[in-house]
């Protein structure tokens, strides 16, 4: 649903769509978010599908004539993965603040002067995911 609507569904359309109680969908998206698989807000709602967000970040990410927010750069590059779809990631530098077009083109990027950088090592992303 995320992918087809460009936008994360919420518990009341998974709930329709599956002809599952809203309750249920709500209680299993808590045990997907216990087990790090997906991040829900405060209200209980889809915050990252990864790599999708449901929140506007600094990545997006167009495909198949839809664009889509990523967590991160790295996911940026998983969206086209995942579709298995060539795309555009427009992102700015965190650095200084340049523009960054990305286009990907039969699973690789047109572009190999960039690094990904993490400032928080990956054993310690769940620490806080949203700031990693």
């Amino acid at each position: 649903m995320f992918v087809e609507r460009a936008r994360a569904p919420t518990v009341d359309e998974v709930a329709h769509a599956t002809g599952r109680p809203a309750a249920e969908v709500a209680d299993a998206w808590q045990r997907l978010h216990e087990a790090h698989a997906l991040v829900l807000n405060r209200y209980r709602e889809l915050r990252m599908l990864n790599p999708f967000s449901a929140v506007p970040t600094a990545y997006s990410v167009q495909a198949g004539g839809r664009s889509w927010y990523a967590n991160c750069a790295w996911d940026a590059f998983g969206i086209c993965a995942a579709l298995h779809s060539d795309g555009r990631i427009e992102a700015t530098c965190p650095d200084c603040g340049e523009p960054l077009i990305v286009d990907v083109r039969r699973g690789s990027p047109d572009r190999s002067d960039l690094l990904f950088h993490c400032l928080v090592p990956a054993s310690q992303w769940w620490d806080d995911i949203v700031f990693t």
